[in-house]
């Protein structure tokens, strides 16, 4: 089978594996579009509380919005209480028409983990099981009471362990296999680790072994570019490669990949098409956000659209102090 293909995740068919990772702050509905134009082949939302969802928290809601070109996407909610998610689940159902729902178990932020969310659930396996069950049964549900939505499949990102003693991802796996995911996004990093150090691919190529074709495996972890996602794929087994921090202000990561995959190389695009993107993004924003709102957002993307720019330590200097569609238009015309 060729290192790019298709991918099922329980009923739902994907046309290649190479996914946009939630990131908080990063992975809203402008940017998703974008990487669904240069290739991304699902994308999924930044991650969504629970809790929240379930108090009716309206800004809450407009994480999950679908970007009008995914022709699939995904919404990531997180919670350490299993009632609470299954009810979150049910809202997601309602408020949305999502192809996929995922559950955070991976997310090493204090914040998140101090509610029993997140990397909570990789240290506690058996709390993972009743979330992961409770969320499937609540997607069942909905869907056999609305047969026109059709199958929701519900996944789950975990880490390799809470920390170098505590190594959990088999029994982990073990859980949401038992309770009824459809899927698995392993980050080979431990919780203590946060986004340091190497990920642990053995990690990785044990858990695709583990699973033994049941369900399919997708991996998180130092795939910052073609060549290393071409890497985690041969040396792994992984189904898909789930792009994270590599993709940020970099949409056209998707694009250069299935390239790599498919033809052995790949274009690099220019300074001009780079920041063209993120004015698009921009606009997009502005549309959702107002521009005040959306130009303060779009700063630290900026930063990261114009990384390897020449010139582009100055770039980010003045970046930070732009304030309108026009500050940014003018700081570009340069290379525009």
């Amino acid at each position: 089978m060729s290192l790019y293909h298709p991918v099922d995740i329980g009923t739902l068919h994907l046309d290649g594996n190479l996914f946009l990772a939630p990131i908080a702050g990063y992975s809203d509905m402008a940017f998703r579009s974008l990487c669904v134009e240069y290739g991304a082949s699902l994308c999924t939302t930044e991650m969504v509380s629970a809790e929240a969802l379930v108090r009716g928290n309206k800004k809450t809601e407009l994480l999950m919005r679908r970007a009008p070109n995914e022709k699939v996407y995904c919404v990531q909610i997180f919670g350490g209480n299993a009632q609470t998610m299954a009810e979150a689940a049910k809202i997601v159902l309602e408020k949305t028409d999502c192809d996929c729902i995922d559950i955070n178990g991976g997310c090493p932020v204090p914040k998140i983990t101090k509610t029993g969310a997140g990397s909570v659930l990789t240290k506690e396996p058996e709390r993972l099981f009743s979330i992961v069950k409770a969320v499937k049964e609540s997607s069942i549900k909905y869907t056999s009471l609305h047969p026109e939505r059709g199958n929701v499949p519900v996944t789950i990102k975990i880490r390799s362990g809470w920390d170098s003693s505590n190594i959990t991802w088999k029994e982990c796996a073990d859980a949401a296999l038992k309770a009824g995911a459809d899927a698995i996004t392993i980050h080979a990093r431990t919780k203590a680790q946060g986004y340091s150090g190497k990920a642990d691919w053995e990690i990785q190529k044990r858990l695709v072994e583990f699973v033994a074709k049941r369900i399919p495996v997708f991996g998180s972890g130092d795939a910052f570019n073609p060549e290393t996602a071409k890497l985690m794929l041969e040396q792994t087994g992984v189904d898909a490669v789930m792009f994270a921090r590599g993709a940020m202000g970099d949409p056209f990561l998707f694009r250069r990949t299935k390239q790599f995959l498919t033809e052995g190389k790949y274009e690099t695009e220019t300074p001009k098409e780079r920041l063209e993107a993120g004015l698009r993004e921009l606009k997009m924003n502005v549309a959702e956000h107002g521009e005040k709102a959306a130009c303060m957002l779009m700063r630290k993307k900026f930063c990261a659209y114009s990384s390897g720019i020449k010139g582009g330590a100055r770039l980010r200097e003045q970046i930070v102090n732009s304030r309108s569609i026009k500050d940014y238009e003018e700081l570009f015309k340069q290379f525009l």
